[in-house]
């Protein structure tokens, strides 16, 4: 009996995410008839792609190559049912598109009423991750576009990127801290910043932004939401930089005073990125300009 596509899609799926019962939430199945189909994959490959730990899901030597490969094959096949499927450069079903966490809920309720407006013909089905599980949903076919803040890695699929805007950085700071002047990064304790923790790329920016030692950045709080860390400037314990897409929702505590930064400042690149092997590129170009004109 051949491999089928399903049953690498909840491998890619169970690699992604370290995770059966996850890998099952997002492929829409329940956690047994998912771990089923993989020890069907498993006995057709006559060896375990999964290491089975207390510590979690990790794949075996065999198992990273067949991932290396389903990935592409999946890629394909997805190519092939986009191209016999679509029509006009539209898609027949829901775009998947990923936004990282530090973007989704400031951004989504301004673009998301613009682009269900303005592409009536077209459904997204909306996720929120973080950069490297974006590109993976990208590279294994789970997400079509993402909203990111980086460049993607080397190594990764071709990808097209356009840019869309900068989002320029302010000190969140506890109101009377810090003066009335634009704030100098440079003169920032580094013990007062406070930062996301591992995995976002708005904490990688703030580390060069303040030009942190990333050991000893290690060691400090590590929050897993921006609305975590502003809580904790509103009671004194820190400062943070917050990005101008989210002033108004984490900064509109009176206990906080936003502070301009003195130049050069920092920010950020906000991108949408799809995989080039696509055809529904002007579709996606077309999210791209209506995101930027209605970000505002």
């Amino acid at each position: 009996m051949p491999i089928s596509l399903r049953q690498m899609r909840y491998a890619l799926a169970v690699a992604r995410v370290e995770h059966f019962g996850r890998a099952a939430k997002a492929c829409s199945v329940s956690q047994p008839a998912l771990s089923q189909q993989i020890l069907a994959l498993e006995a057709l490959c006559g060896t375990p792609l999964f290491d089975r730990l207390k510590t979690g899901i990790r794949l075996t030597p065999f198992g990273r190559e067949f991932i290396d490969l389903a990935q592409v094959a999946v890629a394909n096949a997805d190519a092939v049912n986009a191209f016999a499927l679509g029509h006009g450069g539209r898609p027949a079903r829901p775009i998947r598109f990923g936004l990282i966490p530090t973007v989704a809920p400031y951004l989504l309720p301004k673009i998301f009423p613009a682009l269900t407006q303005n592409l009536p013909d077209l459904g997204f089905a909306v996720s929120e991750s973080r950069t490297e599980t974006l590109l993976a949903g990208l590279g294994d076919g789970s997400l079509d576009i993402a909203l990111i803040a980086t460049d993607p890695p080397a190594g990764g699929p071709r990808l097209k990127i356009a840019p869309l805007f900068e989002d320029l950085f302010f000190l969140a700071a506890p109101r009377g801290e810090a003066g009335d002047k634009p704030i100098s990064l440079r003169t920032l304790p580094p013990e007062r910043i406070l930062l996301l923790d591992e995995g976002h790329c708005l904490r990688d920016q703030t580390i060069a932004a303040c030009n942190i030692d990333r050991e000893g950045s290690s060691r400090t709080f590590a929050a897993t939401s921006l609305s975590t860390i502003v809580q904790f400037v509103a009671n004194g314990q820190g400062v943070t930089l917050l990005p101008k897409i989210a002033l108004t929702k984490e900064a509109s505590d009176p206990r906080i005073a936003v502070h301009p930064l003195s130049e050069p400042g920092a920010g950020r690149l906000l991108r949408l990125v799809w995989r080039e092997a696509t055809p529904y590129s002007a579709s996606f170009e077309q999210i791209a300009d209506i995101i930027v004109s209605s970000r505002q």
